[in-house]
């Protein structure tokens, strides 16, 4: 993860492609890059809007240079047309309150991941889960749902969250990949409710399929998506590799492996690193590879016997 650059300009409808245009929300920081994007999908007179984005971001100045909050830029954004479903791909703090705020001024559904809140101890105060979030539809695997010029497939991507889902528009085969992939930084994996063994699963599904273009919730399209994800599937077996090798030299806590494993890394990301270093040893603990051992000074890991 890294530092975001100076802002990128929010509030301002950025075409994407024929069918996809997108507006930032100004909630920049280490884990949301420049922010949440938000994403607007058809041309014609009915829109979906995908990842609202967080509440609270209405006052002036938190916006683009017209003062307008995040919901009013969206809103500004549609236009004439009519915004008739609001789709969230998971319900962390960054994505899906401002559904709510959209769905009164708009009357269109929310449709999408279910509702999930549970408590969480990783480091994230954004990545906390919204306990308002409430769909009017919940789409599995494979559903659709469509206007006049548009098709949205769900897309199930369990890891970074157990309700993950990324959306496919089927006209043009891009895939908004909301945080199960970005360009900028890998997602975060924080148990309990993240999942190391889910999200390579995810990971693995996303590379077998054939999308054109990722369009993530975080930082910019991606325009090589299964070389993108290979090079994330890889990254991700070398940190397994880098703990076992850890682990093959002795009992070793998380605290201690962090620092080895991550060179340079920015203190206020060592929560993250850790949560994700926790993530792999569960998984490699249901593999029966390791095991956890209370100790003195916190639990310590080693290699199975």
């Amino acid at each position: 993860m890294s530092i975001p650059p100076k802002p990128w300009p929010t509030g301002l409808a950025e075409q994407c492609e024929p069918l996809v245009r997108r507006v930032l929300a100004p909630n920049p920081s280490p884990y949301t890059y420049t922010g949440t994007q938000t994403y607007l999908v058809g041309a014609g007179d009915e829109l979906a809007v995908i990842d609202p984005g967080p509440a609270g971001t209405g006052a002036a100045g938190h916006a683009d240079t017209n003062g307008m909050g995040h919901v009013d830029a969206i809103i500004a954004a549609a236009g004439d047309a009519r915004i008739t479903t609001i789709l969230c791909t998971h319900t962390h703090r960054d994505h899906s309150p401002a559904a709510a705020e959209l769905k009164a001024r708009t009357g269109a559904r929310i449709i999408g991941c279910a509702a999930l809140t549970i408590e969480d101890s990783g480091p994230r105060a954004d990545a906390a889960f919204d306990p308002d979030y409430a769909p009017d539809r919940v789409l599995g695997d494979g559903e659709r749902v469509s206007g006049p010029d548009w098709t949205i497939e769900a897309v199930a991507t369990p890891g970074h969250t157990s309700n993950h889902l990324c959306y496919s528009l089927v006209e043009s085969g891009a895939l908004f990949t909301g945080d199960h992939v970005m360009a900028w930084s890998t997602s975060v994996v924080s148990p309990p409710d993240g999942d190391m063994s889910a999200y390579m699963a995810s990971l693995q599904k996303l590379h077998d399929r054939e999308d054109t273009v990722f369009y993530p919730a975080h930082g910019p399209a991606v325009d090589k998506p299964r070389q993108l994800v290979r090079g994330m599937l890889g990254h991700r077996r070398q940190r397994e590799g880098q703990i076992l090798r850890l682990l093959g030299e002795g009992p070793i806590t998380i605290a201690d492996m962090v620092p080895r494993m991550y060179k340079g890394l920015d203190p206020s990301l060592t929560g993250a690193a850790g949560r994700s270093v926790l993530a792999h040893l569960l998984d490699l603990g249901n593999q029966g590879r390791v095991r956890c051992d209370p100790g003195p000074g916190g639990e310590t890991w080693s290699l199975a016997a």
